[in-house]
């Protein structure tokens, strides 16, 4: 028994009822149109009349349901009154098959309840609040009176009205609960589209992730080591120790634009632009190794300022987490890069020292790592389509070879 009465101690039992009730009022304003056909046709039968007048307004609502707007605020209002989880409507391909006409029939549903409701509802309550009064009070429906003597049983039939409008409420809104997923709910080809959007979520978080580890990794790497050299030269160089210090402030202030670029994105803030490190930027990531007191050899070659956007870009992070790793694990000695640009593709290399007794690939304890360096970059290469080959290059050596396809503009 308290099972069969708790639904209506809920409050979203009412909030159903009123978003049922909202759909046959909305259909109100329809009715007037509906109504054209007997006026065009006055001759015609009553009861044709009427039957052409369920069917005209039967297909504006339908009509109405086509419109775009008219399902995100179902989804909305059905979110809200009862309850029911629907995710956003989102941009898809054109429906086809059924799916296009699924608004239209849960607004159609959703009057004939909605009226349903207001009709069986509102003529038990009537019943209800009608018949205690006695014999000289009565209902009259469809030619029929009924009429209920004094006493106990006027109040006990005037109770079952009451609770059996109460139980039309609980059905009412029980079957738009249920019809809502089926019929409000997110299409196949809906589903493939927020499919589609959380992967570039992913994907874009997942750059992100990249970005935030090349970039603060690297600072992190390359102020250590040169607060370090500054703190050995300050005394016997001030020259030099002023240097490094203000490549510790440039290389902080780059770390902090990429992270607020970063953090922005995260909280879906509308962000600024991206800051944009490509190969032209490539002088002033070697300047920043060796104020850390590392000897790096470069070698460059072909037009290095024809590979732009997204691949220059990504060249430059292939590097910068490149050199980091020949920081954090190198054991002295020079740092050789490579660069070549060929019509065919562009060649990336670094290769550094490694200290005997340490496993090439292994931190030492004063630079722990996430090891999530070289799998990212292997990701990275492999989402441009391009090579890469990291492993030891003899006994003492790191070695870090990178190709990727490029189409240089002629």
């Amino acid at each position: 028994m308290i099972m069969r009465v708790r639904p209506l101690l809920r409050g979203s039992t009412y909030a159903g009822v009123l978003f049922a009730s909202c759909g046959a009022l909305v259909s109100l304003p329809l009715l007037p149109l509906a109504m054209l056909p007997a006026l065009v046709w006055p001759s015609a039968p009553y009861g044709v009349q009427c039957v052409l007048a369920l069917l005209v307004w039967a297909a504006l609502i339908g009509v109405a349901g086509l419109a775009r707007p008219t399902r995100r605020v179902l989804i909305a209002c059905a979110r809200r009154l009862l309850k029911v989880p629907l995710p956003d409507p989102v941009a898809a391909r054109r429906p086809v098959g059924g799916d296009r006409w699924r608004t239209p029939l849960w607004l159609l549903l959703h009057v004939a309840l909605g009226w349903t409701g207001v009709l069986v509802g509102g003529v038990l309550i009537l019943a209800g609040l009608t018949l205690p009064l006695g014999a000289e009070a009565g209902l009259s429906l469809f030619g029929r009176t009924v009429r209920v003597k004094d006493g106990w049983g006027s109040w006990a039939v005037a109770l079952g009205c009451v609770l059996l409008a109460a139980a039309v409420c609980v059905v009412v809104t029980n079957v738009l609960r249920g019809l809502a997923p089926r019929l409000l709910g997110p299409s196949p080809a809906e589903r493939l589209a927020l499919a589609a959007e959380r992967e570039l979520a992913l994907a874009e978080r997942n750059r992100l992730a990249h970005e935030l580890h090349d970039s603060i990794g690297h600072t992190l790497t390359a102020t250590t080591i040169q607060a370090a050299v500054a703190g050995e030269v300050l005394s016997a160089d001030p020259v030099a120790a002023r240097a490094t210090l203000r490549s510790i402030e440039e290389s902080a202030r780059a770390a902090l634009e990429d992270l607020d670029y970063v953090l922005g994105a995260l909280r879906e803030q509308k962000a600024e632009t991206a800051p944009s490190r490509t190969l032209a930027d490539l002088p002033e990531l070697l300047d920043r190794l060796r104020h850390a007191g590392a000897v790096v050899e470069p070698v460059l070659s072909g037009e290095l300022t024809l590979v732009r956007g997204p691949l220059s870009r990504a060249a430059y992070r292939i590097l910068q987490e490149g050199l980091t790793n020949a920081l954090r694990h190198g054991a002295g000695g020079p740092v050789h890069v490579r660069v070549a640009a060929a019509p065919d593709g562009l060649e990336i290399g670094v290769v550094n020292r490694t200290g005997a007794g340490t496993s090439v690939g292994t931190g030492r304890a004063a630079f722990p790592t996430s090891g999530h360096g070289l799998p990212g970059l292997a990701e990275r290469v492999r989402l441009l389509n391009g090579e890469i080959e990291a492993g030891p290059d003899g006994p003492q050596h790191w070695r870090l070879a990178v190709r990727l396809p490029v189409r240089l503009p002629a």
